[in-house]
């Protein structure tokens, strides 16, 4: 049996792990069945922004006519527009060069620190869990055996739907949608509950209200799928109690993702998982198995691909550099939905801060009151900030509108140096630039203390 310093399975968040500690000196392997890059560069963050990207041109091509350009109908060529973002892709993937032993195949674990891959047992020292996650199927009766799509086959898709049917109204589903959408396709989402409801209530009211104006929403339980002649039918039962259906040429389902868990053989060991699947870890990111550790969306503390990097950083500190068995702790995580609207945000959502009884005061600026706003002739957009009322520090912030996603690093940064909004009041900020949206919320909180 070949013995290693470390073994990651999973060639995604985990293949920094294995190239630092190979460049160390330490003996390293990974074992991935895919392609490596992981979820991130073959089938998520990367080429879903590379097509919601060109969306959001289309977008802006669209809405030149309120600045007073004069312009014809938009046209696309999807399918091109599809291969050269696999093309990419696909060469970024064969372009990593692994400095370690490289077994592609499914890793099944036959004890504690034994694993099974190409017919070869292989241990470690160090094992490390980073086999990510999968798209989550449900139940629905008749949609087994149908075409229908999943994020995976919605980023290599060629052929753009004249109406694209989407279950779920998550993060996933919304990003994909407006994505679709902005490109030609007609957007129709079932939800069961609301769009984006692990976001603050304020942003998910406004988001609904301005997405809602470019995509038809259907609110219930999807009961039933049908797929003929080249067609779904969506059956949804609404809170009413009244049964609609919906048609279109495609079918994506986004409704959420499971753990790989359940495929790595952890019955032959000690390893605990809780009752979604996820493994359990330790502040030290250990599992209940000396020696096994685990990170990413495997374990869901957080479902990023900037959280799993700052996850492994951790590990090859923790593993192979100082050596000092430190916890994790966490500095603020923030998170961005690339739609359109564009949400980006960081800490607790005013609802969680009502059920946890804290005193804070909000502060708030709408895009449309300040110079840029003016100048981009917005019609939706605003800032959110939650300050304690004792520390006068950020509990979170919310930014819902254009450039969210880069403007929340400016909060992300305060937090993290545990700055409070009378800091942030002192900085200057450049007229008439977008941050001046951030300054004016800060006054306002400043104005309720």
């Amino acid at each position: 049996m070949k013995t290693y310093d470390l073994i990651v399975i999973g060639g995604g968040g985990g293949l920094n792990i294995a190239s630092a500690a190979a460049a160390l000196g330490y003996k390293a392997a990974i074992i991935e069945k895919e392609k490596l890059g992981g979820t991130c560069l073959n089938r998520g963050c990367i080429p879903s922004k590379m097509l919601i990207h060109p969306a959001n041109v289309a977008e802006i091509i669209r809405s030149a006519k309120k600045f007073g350009f004069l312009t014809g109908k938009l046209r696309i060529d999807f399918s091109s527009l599809i291969k050269r973002i696999s093309h990419t892709v696909d060469e970024e993937a064969a372009s990593i060069r692994p400095n370690y032993d490289f077994y592609r195949g499914e890793a099944q674990f036959i004890s504690n620190k034994v694993l099974l891959v190409q017919g070869q047992q292989i241990t470690a020292k160090h094992i490390i869990i980073a086999a990510g996650a999968r798209p989550f199927i449900p139940p629905i009766a008749g949609l087994q055996g149908t075409p229908y799509m999943t994020s995976r086959e919605a980023l290599r898709n060629k052929k753009l739907p004249k109406k694209l049917l989407i279950i779920g109204g998550g993060y996933i589903g919304c990003e994909l949608g407006h994505a679709y959408g902005s490109l030609g396709s007609g957007v129709h989402f079932m939800v069961r509950g609301e769009f984006l409801q692990r976001e603050d209530g304020e942003v998910k009211k406004e988001f609904t209200r301005v997405f809602s104006q470019r995509h038809t929403a259907h609110y219930g339980t999807v009961s039933k799928v049908s797929y003929r002649s080249k067609t779904f039918s969506v059956t949804v039962q609404q809170k009413s109690g009244q049964k609609k259906q919906v048609q279109g040429d495609a079918l994506l389902v986004a409704t959420g993702i499971r753990p790989n868990s359940d495929v790595l053989g952890l019955e032959n060991t000690s390893i605990k998982t809780n009752k979604d699947g996820f493994i359990a870890v330790n502040p030290y990111l250990e599992t209940s198995v000396p020696g096994v550790s685990a990170i990413g969306d495997i374990v869901g503390t957080y479902m990023f691909r900037h959280s799993v990097n700052f996850e492994a950083e951790y590990l090859v500190h923790h593993l192979f550099v100082e050596k000092k068995g430190k916890p994790l702790h966490y500095p603020p995580m923030p998170h961005v939905i690339f739609t359109l609207p564009e949400i980006g945000a960081v800490g607790k959502t005013e609802e969680e801060l009502q059920q946890q009884g804290s005193a804070y005061v909000v502060g708030r600026e709408d895009y449309q009151n300040r110079a840029q706003g003016l100048a981009r002739l917005s019609d939706h957009g605003f800032v959110k900030l939650l300050v304690d009322k004792k520390t006068r520090k950020l509990l979170g912030a919310h930014i819902l509108g254009e450039e969210a996603g880069t403007m929340i690093h400016q909060l992300v940064l305060a937090m993290t140096l545990n700055a409070t909004i009378d800091d942030l009041a002192r900085m200057i900020t450049v007229h008439p630039a977008l941050p001046e949206v951030i300054a004016a919320a800060v006054d306002d909180a400043l104005g309720k203390l």
